[in-house]
This record gives C-alpha cells, structure tokens and sequence, in this order.
C-alpha cells in the first residue's frame, strides 16, 4: 500500500470518526419536539401548584378572588379584591390588591420561565422573574420559587 492510499484511508477514518461523534451530540441533544413536551408537561405541573398556593393566599385572607389567566405571553393565575377604605377620616378611597403568576408560552430559545407581579392597595410590592433552560430544567426551584413568593406577598398583605 502506498501513501496515497494510506492517506486516503486516514482521511476516511477522521471523518467516520467526526460523523459518529456528530451523532452521538445529536442525539444527546434535546429534539425540538421533546423540548416542546417538556415544556408542556412542566408548565402544567407548575401550574397545578400555583393554582393550590393561590387558593390557599385566598382562604387565609378572605375577599381575594381566584382567576384563571392566558394571555398572548402564557398562562397562569392569579387572586384579587378591591376594598373601599377610610383612613384616619378621610373619605372612602378604592384600594385594589392583587398577586399574579404567569408561566410564559414555549419559544424557540429554549426557556422556562415563571413572572410574577403583586400589588397591596394600589401600591406595586412584588414584580420577579425566574427561568432556566429547558434541557437542564429543574421544577422543584420553580415550585420553592413560587411558594417563596406567595409567603412574601402574604407577609406584606399581613403588614398592610
């Protein structure tokens, strides 16, 4: 065998050689459709637990009403009340109180991500944004994450 042909057959063996490690990546990659899954499959359960955390916010403190929420960003939920109240002889004033989670819609940057936005009286106390990637996606943070928020939004309600 000359040089030629054991060049030649070099070549062949560093490119067999590229092409298994090619698919091998490939294959350990998440496919798109597995992506879009799991993001699914997430999202529901994630909102599942907010669901039962804002029902639990609204049976602590009663008058908060329960909504479900989808919007063109995604989906979620979310409590409210509006209170008239006097203070110190001042004349009724209308004070609306809410919390709101939303899971925002599967996009093609691979993210899972959670908002949140809360008001006391009118007053913005709350406004946090959680995400990770979705092949590294871990949804025990998301879950502390959520009922983090919820004991700090029920805290400042307390204090109010």
């Amino acid at each position: 065998m000359d040089f030629n042909q054991r060049l030649q057959r070099a070549v062949e063996r560093g490119q067999s050689r590229r092409d298994a490690e090619l698919q091998a990546k490939s294959q350990a990659l998440m496919t798109e459709e597995q992506l879009r899954a799991l993001h699914s499959q997430s999202r529901l359960e994630l909102s599942d637990h907010i669901d039962a955390g804002l029902h639990q916010l609204a049976d602590t403190f009663p008058g908060f009403t329960f909504q479900t929420v989808a919007t063109p960003d995604g989906f979620g939920a979310k409590i409210s009340r509006d209170d008239l109240r006097s203070r110190g002889g001042k004349p009724l004033t209308h004070e609306y109180s809410h919390l709101e989670f939303i899971v925002r819609s599967y996009t093609p940057r691979h993210l899972f991500e959670i908002s949140c936005r809360g008001a006391i009286a009118n007053k913005e106390v709350l406004q946090r944004t959680h995400y990770q990637v979705l092949d590294r996606l871990d949804t025990d943070t998301f879950r502390e994450q959520v009922d983090h928020w919820i004991l700090e939004y029920a805290e400042k309600f307390a204090a109010a």
